[in-house]
C-alpha cells in the first residue's frame, strides 16, 4: 500500500445468511471448536458481533454475548475477537474492539470482559491498550489446548464501576 493512501476497512453484522464466514474465521484462527449455543449467542448479540472486511475480503470478527448480572446490570462478555496473520498491524482488530466499547458506552453498559489464554500476550498486551486489566487467573479453564490456564481482563467503562 501506498503511504497514506486509505484502504477500507468495514464492518457487517452477522445473521443467518453469513454466519458460515464467522464459522470458517473461527476454524482457521482459534484451537477451539464452537458448538451451536455460540454461534445463537453471537446471533442474539446483534450489533455487538461483528464481521470485518478489508478490501471486500472477510478477514476479522468479533463475537460478543450479552449478559444479566444480578440486579439486572447488562455486561458484555468478548467470546472471541480474531484476525488472520496476514492482515495484522492493519487496525482491524481496533477497529472492531473499539466498535464495541463504542456500544458499550452508548448503551451505559459498565462492564466488559474475555478469557485469554495465560501465554498470549499479543492479545494481552493488545487488551491492556483498551484499558483491560487482568481481574482473575483460572487454572484449567481450557480443556485441549496448553497452557490450560486463562486470564480473566475486564474494562470497567462507567466510573462509577471502576475499581478505586
Amino acid at each position: 500500500m501506498g503511504a497514506g493512501r486509505e484502504v477500507a476497512i468495514s464492518l457487517d453484522g452477522v445473521r443467518d445468511k453469513n454466519v458460515m464466514q464467522l464459522k470458517k474465521l473461527n476454524t482457521a484462527l482459534f484451537p477451539v471448536r464452537y458448538n451451536d449455543k455460540y454461534y445463537a449467542d453471537a446471533l442474539a448479540s446483534g450489533e455487538f458481533t461483528k464481521l470485518a472486511y478489508y478490501s471486500d475480503i472477510c478477514v476479522g470478527s468479533i463475537a460478543c454475548r450479552l449478559e444479566k448480572k444480578e440486579g439486572g446490570a447488562i455486561r458484555v462478555y468478548i467470546m472471541t475477537l480474531g484476525v488472520l496473520a496476514p492482515y495484522r498491524g492493519l487496525g482491524i482488530g481496533t477497529r472492531l474492539l473499539n466498535h464495541v466499547l463504542d456500544l458499550c458506552s452508548k448503551q451505559n453498559i459498565p462492564e466488559i470482559y474475555l478469557h485469554v489464554q495465560t501465554n498470549n500476550e499479543d492479545a494481552i498486551n493488545f487488551y491492556k491498550k483498551f484499558g483491560f486489566e487482568i481481574t482473575e487467573t483460572i487454572k484449567n479453564y481450557y480443556a485441549n489446548i496448553d497452557p490450560s490456564d486463562c486470564f480473566v481482563l475486564t474494562k470497567f467503562t462507567a466510573p462509577s464501576q471502576a475499581k478505586k
